[in-house]
């Protein structure tokens, strides 16, 4: 169920900062055409070892966890922190891939998620102890989260949703209060309150791009007039999306004709202890890869 975080009070050099992080954000490119090869990982909730599992298998990383893919182009949907003890060292792994990949003509993607939208507001109820040890204690972690902190900084310079070909990538979905935005203005209202204060606004609200479930738990033919509006004012086919696990067995889930991907098949063995599994899409064909398996979506 959904919970506000609780309220913080920044600093005024914090919020000179936090203004300063979404400023940066505005300025991203959001969208990128003519992509062959994407790989989305959902919800890593500290389970790097999972998280390495994935990207290998994928073809993304050698075994010294370096890029090998191309120009791939790798979207973490979110929720990278919380629930398990080792996001720092997922965190570490998606920094040090983006400018490896850039140099081979890639990119990481990597999106904020609700959870990375608690910590940087101080809601810490779902930390996991192993977490804030893997930083050095507490007010190191909340140092390390902060504004001007290294994971704080670059969490706050990420985006809520990317389109990628005819796919939009957004962590929760998009419900009616959201679909008709930009996809820079929709960036732009997550990023602006990201920490703030009163922990209000699109990165804290239940119907924002972090938080809806919508997609994920409404049946198809509810959803057709959503989506018919979100296709249509985005110039997408498909929404891939984490947040809402699928299920320990079920894997990868969709809707219709591909229409709604979910991706979070709760990897973390700490938490749901689903499949180290994500989804490949190359050259428009859907398919779900764990382990040696890779299978098209729809498949019989």
């Amino acid at each position: 169920m959904y919970q506000r975080p609780r309220r913080c009070c920044l600093p005024f050099l914090a919020l000179l900062l936090l203004a300063a992080g979404a400023s940066r954000a505005q300025e991203q490119a959001y969208e990128w055409q003519d992509v062959a090869r994407i790989v989305a990982v959902g919800d890593v909730h500290g389970d790097y070892e999972q998280f390495v599992k994935c990207l290998s298998t994928a073809g993304v990383i050698d075994d010294a966890n370096k890029w090998i893919a191309g120009k791939t182009h790798l979207v973490q949907i979110g929720d990278v922190l919380d629930r398990g003890p080792n996001s720092k060292k997922a965190l570490d792994l998606l920094m040090d891939l983006e400018p490896q990949a850039r140099e081979a003509g890639g990119c990481v993607h990597a999106l904020v998620g609700n959870h990375e939208a608690m910590i940087l507001a101080h809601d810490y109820r779902y930390l996991y102890k192993g977490e804030v040890e893997a930083y050095g204690g507490m007010e190191a972690y909340v140092e390390a989260m902060s504004p001007q902190g290294k994971y704080g900084k670059w969490i706050r310079g990420n985006p809520a949703s990317i389109k990628i070909n005819d796919v939009l990538f957004v962590h929760g979905g998009l419900s009616p209060t959201y679909a008709r935005l930009p996809i820079k203005e929709l960036n732009a209202r997550v990023s602006s309150t990201l920490g703030a204060p009163l922990a209000t606004g699109a990165a804290a609200d239940e119907d924002g791009p972090l938080w809806y479930r919508g997609l994920a738990i409404v049946d198809e033919e509810s959803l057709k007039p959503l989506l018919e509006l979100i296709f249509k004012k985005h110039g997408v086919k498909h929404l891939v999306i984490g947040h809402t696990p699928t299920g320990r067995d079920q894997g990868i889930a969709f809707k219709g004709d591909k229409a709604v991907i979910m991706i979070d098949v709760g990897m973390s063995r700490t938490y749901w202890k689903g499949p180290a599994m994500c989804l490949v899409i190359e050259d428009g064909k859907f398919y779900s890869v764990c382990g040696q398996e890779k299978k098209e979506l729809g498949a019989k």
